[in-house]
């Protein structure tokens, strides 16, 4: 049935909490603050809600990737160069990899038989330097990341940049896999072709967003493939 399948890097093939929760405590201690649960926990949900306004169009990129540290340290009532602490964090980002489970697997399975493309919306440098280090490019017949494309996810233009890269494109035979329903799913539904949403925490699902298929696990998309 499908030919083509576009997939999520972050939190779909590579562990990108890991990785943060690794980054993002080295940073906070180079700059002098104790990396506490309750201190991590605020920033992952400050982090959250600016990337949420970015897939809305509301703030660039850029200002995520600052504003993001600007608000934490405004609440802590601490003088810290927002951009100096994302240059740091964004070189221990780029170190090292952390891989979902069944990811390799997944990948090994799905490369010799269908076209696989990757569908990122991350910081191009930091995206690259983890597929290199995870070696993992060598799956894939295209990457595509929002950067470089000037559109993310859910954008219907980034998906249009994909499409119009990868021969012998059909709606019809192609299929979106990811962990957001936000920019994986509604992105796919905007673009017109299928999705699943890899959900392996069961969080609850939004009525407006249904996705075509939903697995809990990455070996259960062999039963849909």
């Amino acid at each position: 049935m499908y030919r083509a399948i576009l997939i999520d890097l972050d939190d779909t093939i590579l562990d990108f909490g890991a990785a943060e929760h690794v980054a993002i405590a080295k940073t906070f201690r180079d700059i002098g603050l104790d990396p506490t649960p309750a201190l991590l926990r605020r920033y992952s949900e400050i982090n959250l809600s600016q990337w949420e306004a970015f897939e809305r169009g509301e703030i660039t990129r850029d200002t995520v990737l600052t504003r993001r540290f600007e608000l934490l340290f405004r609440e802590l009532g601490q003088e810290l160069g927002a951009q100096e602490t994302e240059d740091i964090y964004r070189g221990y980002l780029g170190v090292g990899h952390y891989f979902v489970e069944g990811a390799v697997e997944l990948m090994d399975y799905l490369a010799p038989k269908y076209d696989l493309y990757l569908a990122s919306n991350g910081v191009a440098a930091t995206q690259y330097s983890r597929l290199e280090s995870a070696n993992i490019s060598r799956y894939f017949k295209d990457i595509f990341i929002s950067e470089v494309t000037g559109h993310h996810k859910p954008e219907k233009e980034y998906f249009d940049y994909c499409f119009a890269r990868m021969p012998h494109f059909s709606r019809e035979t192609t299929l979106m896999i990811g962990d957001s329903l936000t920019s994986d799913v509604l992105g796919g539904k905007n673009a017109g072709v299928a999705t699943c949403w890899f959900n392996p925490n069961r969080r609850p699902g939004r009525p407006d967003i249904v996705p075509d298929y939903e697995v809990h696990r990455l070996d259960e998309l062999k039963t849909i493939l």
